[in-house]
């Protein structure tokens, strides 16, 4: 345990020089005691770490020293080669280089913990996209990745999609693209508008609707990051918010038991904790209402049309007669396929039992 720490610890320096024993502390979990007695350890192993006294002082690594990667434990290169996804980097237009890199990697390593990555690729493939949609990387991810590589401020046409069925509505804005983020096999760029005030200026913009992406106005098209930004953290704090900014309609449902049991199956998650702190108690025949927050009535009814006869739209009146007419053209399809049915038509069959 106290090895393992002991080479995070010359990593950290070695790649933060002048990290102060307090930051090393934080980083490593221990106390500024430890961390200094982990550093008279790593001296005593010959790794050149000194420490300077003042206001920039810290921990340092002897100029021109650099720790080996052949310290790597097999347990550790097999997390390695398992941390990239394929296809983004392929939708990044970073597949080629990535390639280059874990060769030079591999290149590097010990035989033995050279094995035990290759042996993690051929047992593990992590796939981000979801069941039942192919994804189509959008043609502008790959400038869009160079801008956020390179702090370059861009200027950015976004298609807003419209309230209730209206029609999305074009906004053009310079913004500075602080990360990107695949969700769910989704592409997001986080950016920041500069000299925006509300929620210090913080945006999420799906990037298949971005339409288009030019230099930042006045040749200023550099922008200073922000070194505390953390954009995992960032998206784990605002992804909750921002799920819920796209639940612009409210549709008033009526639920049987099975059918309040499955709306988590049809619904985003922010969706249905609103719905369930909205639910009434059931009704003498065990029907609950509830007040379901959706994107849209088009999204809603995709997704209600899922729960078949456990939900009923009360409200609005658009939605429930959209329901209506899908209900009544069922009926009348089914009604005109019961007299033109094949003999044995809706039986059983032993054989077609397991293909399903």
């Amino acid at each position: 345990m106290r090895a393992a720490r002991l080479i995070r610890m010359a990593l950290l320096i070695q790649s933060h020089p002048g990290l102060t024993a307090a930051a090393l502390a934080r980083e490593l979990e221990v106390s500024e005691r430890t961390v200094i007695r982990d550093a008279q350890a790593l001296q005593e192993a010959s790794v050149p770490v000194r420490s300077e006294r003042g206001r920039v002082g810290g921990y340092f690594l002897a100029a021109g020293y650099r720790t080996r990667l052949t310290t790597l434990h097999p347990s550790e290169a097999e997390t390695l080669f398992l941390s990239g996804l394929p296809s983004a980097l392929r939708d990044l237009g970073l597949s080629e280089a990535a390639e280059t890199a874990r060769l030079k990697l591999t290149a590097t390593l010990l035989p033995s913990v050279r094995q035990a990555a290759e042996s993690s690729v051929r047992r593990f493939h992590l796939d981000a996209p979801a069941w039942f949609r192919e994804p189509a990387t959008p043609d502008l991810l790959p400038e869009l990745a160079r801008a956020v590589w390179a702090d370059r401020t861009v200027v950015l046409s976004y298609a807003r999609p419209g309230r209730d069925g209206a029609p999305p509505s074009a906004v053009a804005r310079a913004v500075e693209p602080y990360g990107l983020v695949l969700k769910a096999g989704t592409w997001y760029v986080v950016a920041r508008v500069p000299g925006e005030r509300r929620d210090d200026g913080w945006r999420t913009y799906r990037v298949d609707r971005i339409t288009a992406l030019g230099p930042a106005p006045d040749g200023q098209d550099v922008f200073v990051r922000d070194a505390s930004f953390d954009l995992a953290a960032h998206w784990e704090a605002r992804s909750a918010a921002f799920a819920r900014t796209l639940l612009r309609t409210t549709v008033t449902v009526r639920l049987t038991g099975p059918g309040l049991e499955r709306l988590p199956a049809v619904v985003d998650g922010a969706a249905v904790a609103d719905a369930l702190a909205s639910a009434s108690a059931p009704d003498p025949a065990g029907l609950v209402t509830v007040d379901l927050p959706a994107e849209s009535e088009d999204v809603a009814f995709d997704q209600l049309t899922r729960l078949g006869a456990d939900a009923e739209v009360l409200a609005p009146a658009r939605l429930r007669a959209r329901f209506r007419a899908h209900a009544a053209a069922l009926a009348a399809l089914y009604r005109a396929a019961a007299g033109t049915a094949s003999p044995g038509e809706g039986e059983e069959s032993e054989e077609g039992e397991g293909q399903r």
